[in-house]
């Protein structure tokens, strides 16, 4: 096994920089241990008052290719052993990112270096944001395999694209440029290579410039928000609101904002 780190963390103050580390076999995410990273990595985060934004991308010239398709074909790691087996592998490997980075509180900006496939497609679907370089391409490609969306893409995807594209993704697997990621929603912006990091940068540093329990409860909020009904969202604002208005952060952005400075954030 390698044991250089499968997730490199690079931090600037209050923005950290996650890359996914294997640019030999793409990023691909076939061991338990990679997945155990990231989730280790979200937990970090979590714990971290003074991280206010997360750009997660990929090393060399893929962000990630999902499961390895070797593996796949030796019947190795995460793919090996019995039915149950590999339903278990699946439950305590690859599904700990979806339950650990889509319910990371800190906003999380996905820069799309170049394919993201079958689980890679995934991944970036559990971010927030998502910018894409123009060389990236996109695709639900499990059914070319044979097998499903083992990752929660089946609820992520539909989520960010709507039914109708996501049907079309996964049922028929084809690949689609970054031009169509940004006519589908898929991505937010595709931009030139050579910029995708300094402009994935400028969004943290934007999000950064805001108090992170504002920013943290309000990606809750907008999480939550896809799934509850009006009524417990507007209670669960109201919590939150109130917790909001006794913090030193909003006293102070208040007080900047009628002084025309800014702020001086203590992340308190």
């Amino acid at each position: 096994m390698d044991e250089t780190p499968f997730l490199l963390v690079e931090r600037d103050g209050p923005v950290v920089v996650a890359t996914l580390n294997r640019p030999e076999t793409r990023n691909a995410i076939s061991e338990t241990a990679h997945s155990e990273e990231i989730a280790a990595f979200c937990a970090e985060v979590t714990r971290d008052p003074g991280v206010r934004a997360v750009v997660l991308t990929g090393a060399g010239k893929a962000f990630c290719a999902g499961g390895n398709v070797k593996h796949m074909a030796d019947k190795t790691g995460m793919f090996g052993g019995s039915p149950f087996s590999i339903r278990n592998q699946y439950r305590t490997g690859i599904q700990l990112i979806p339950a650990a980075l889509y319910e990371l509180e800190v906003p999380v900006i996905a820069a799309v270096n170049g394919p993201a496939i079958g689980a890679g497609l995934d991944l970036a679907c559990m971010t927030d944001i998502r910018i894409a370089s123009d060389n990236a391409v996109f695709a639900e490609s499990f059914v070319k395999l044979g097998i499903v969306p083992g990752d929660g893409g089946a609820w992520l995807l539909p989520r960010v694209i709507g039914m109708a594209r996501a049907s079309l993704m996964t049922l028929t697997g084809d690949t689609i440029d970054a031009a169509k990621a940004l006519e589908y929603g898929l991505v937010s912006e595709v931009v030139a290579p050579d910029q995708l990091l300094p402009r994935a940068l400028e969004i943290a540093q934007s999000i950064a410039a805001n108090p992170g329990h504002a920013t943290r409860m309000a990606k809750r909020l907008l999480r939550e928000g896809q799934d509850m009904k009006l009524g417990p969202l507007l209670e669960l604002s109201a919590a939150y609101q109130a917790l909001a208005h006794h913090t030193h952060d909003h006293h102070e952005a208040v007080s900047a904002f009628l002084e025309k400075r800014k702020p001086e954030l203590k992340g308190e």
